[in-house]
């Protein structure tokens, strides 16, 4: 079998955005034409978040573009996916949810190993501007101190 690349899709505005607290790598139940687009890697995490009905996990607003070789059976591009974990972590999730300024982000999404797409969701507290302000000043703290090493 040719070795395909890895498909790692990330949401880089979570970090920015949000401080992320517990981080889970739940399943995604996706349709056949789905499942094609992602492998080809034109899917995004932009805008995309995670609510909890009846006790179950959903992402919201997920964008993967439609197959380029589906017929009629292709998919809706932002339609709502369930998304698989045990009870367990569903319970650990919707407690740490219930708190005020708390919420789930996905993170990034993969194809494994066995070829199933997981998608990183992360319990997430939502930061103020002046926290923005810090992690820029960090980064480019960073970006100094490794240009200064480099000269």
């Amino acid at each position: 079998m040719a070795q395909q690349q890895a498909i790692n899709i990330k949401n880089k505005r979570a970090t920015f955005d949000y401080e992320l607290l517990d981080t889970y790598t739940a399943g995604i139940v996706l349709t056949g034409t789905e499942i094609k687009s992602i492998r080809l890697g034109k899917a995004s995490l932009v805008d995309t978040f995670c609510i909890i009905e009846k006790g179950e996990l959903w992402v919201r607003n997920m964008y993967i573009a439609e197959y380029f070789y589906g017929t009629y059976n292709n998919h809706a591009v932002r339609r709502d996916r369930k998304l698989l974990l045990n009870r367990k972590e569903l319970r650990k999730i919707e407690r740490g949810v219930k708190e005020t300024g708390f919420t789930i982000v996905p993170t990034r999404l993969f194809i494994n190993e066995k070829g199933l797409a997981k998608v990183v969701i992360a319990v997430a507290k939502g930061k103020k501007l002046y926290d923005k302000r810090q992690s820029l000043r960090e980064k480019d703290d960073k970006r100094q101190m490794d240009r200064a090493m480099k000269h």
